[in-house]
């Protein structure tokens, strides 16, 4: 897994890289199966100030791309303490890897239970065949 990680309009400190990896790396368990299968991940990460003149608000922003094998995944979150948008965007990205790992999951099986259905005889239907709607 390779890790970009960008600072905008700060400087990024060391506790604040151990953070961000540490969060990223939690992500890795759901990503290291696709690595094993020769699969490619990038994540490119940044961290940084909206803007140096506002004191209150949401100030920090954090942005995250992950990239698998040709498709993205993106999440965002502005937040007023760093910690805190840093640990929105791994929800977010985890909730979405998830539903993304889960419905490639669901598709298959479905698919399984229609071949299998066909080969017994109780359906006629050729799900390589049929249309799409």
């Amino acid at each position: 897994m390779q890790i970009n990680l960008q600072g905008k309009n700060m400087e990024l400190t060391e506790p604040i890289k151990e953070y961000v990896l540490k969060r990223v790396t939690n992500l890795g368990k759901l990503l290291s199966g696709i690595e094993e299968k020769g699969g490619k991940v990038m994540v490119n990460f940044e961290v940084g100030k909206s803007t140096n003149h506002h004191k209150g608000g949401d100030v920090f922003h954090t942005d995250c791309l992950i990239k698998i094998d040709g498709k993205d995944f993106y999440g965002s979150a502005d937040k007023e303490d760093l910690y805190e948008a840093i640990d929105a965007i791994k929800d977010s990205l985890y909730n979405e890897l998830n539903k993304n790992k889960d419905r490639s999951q669901t598709l298959l099986y479905r698919g399984a239970r229609s071949i299998k259905k066909m080969m017994k005889g109780l359906s006629r239907r050729n799900p390589f065949t049929a249309k799409k709607d």
